[in-house]
């Protein structure tokens, strides 16, 4: 008997992963790394939520705050600090019974900036994005 002339129907072929390696769009990229930076202490947890290593996570990471992450660019979006209300009134109003005011900016690439409240926007924007191509 030969065995290449197998008479039988198969009824059932289930396809098993082989491991093969993931394909992560640009868009899936950037969502994990900003979900990863949503809190401090999330590189593990996001990674593990993922399926992926926290070797290749922090390597996205770095190529999110160096602008290299796909066609994705960071142009000037931070996150913002929320406070109540009650703090930020109190806050405003001790700059202005002083006289004094200072904004600290802090780049993508972790380059920080304190400027008074006179700065004049276009210099302090010029310093900015020289800033952002530093390394």
């Amino acid at each position: 008997m030969d065995i290449l002339t197998d008479n039988r129907q198969v009824r059932r072929l289930e396809v098993v992963e082989t491991g093969r390696r993931r394909r992560w769009s640009d868009a899936e990229k950037l969502r994990i790394v900003e979900e990863s930076f949503s809190g401090p202490r999330l590189v593990s947890a996001t990674a593990r939520h993922h399926g992926l290593s926290k070797q290749l996570l922090f390597s996205w990471r770095k190529a999110y705050r160096e602008g290299q992450l796909g066609d994705c660019q960071v142009d000037g979006f931070v996150p913002a600090q929320i406070v109540s209300e009650v703090e930020a009134t109190a806050e405003r109003a001790a700059a202005a019974a002083t006289g004094t005011g200072t904004l600290e900016v802090v780049t993508a690439n972790g380059r920080r900036v304190i400027v008074d409240r006179n700065v004049d926007v276009a210099v302090l924007l010029r310093i900015m994005r020289g800033l952002e191509t530093l390394r």
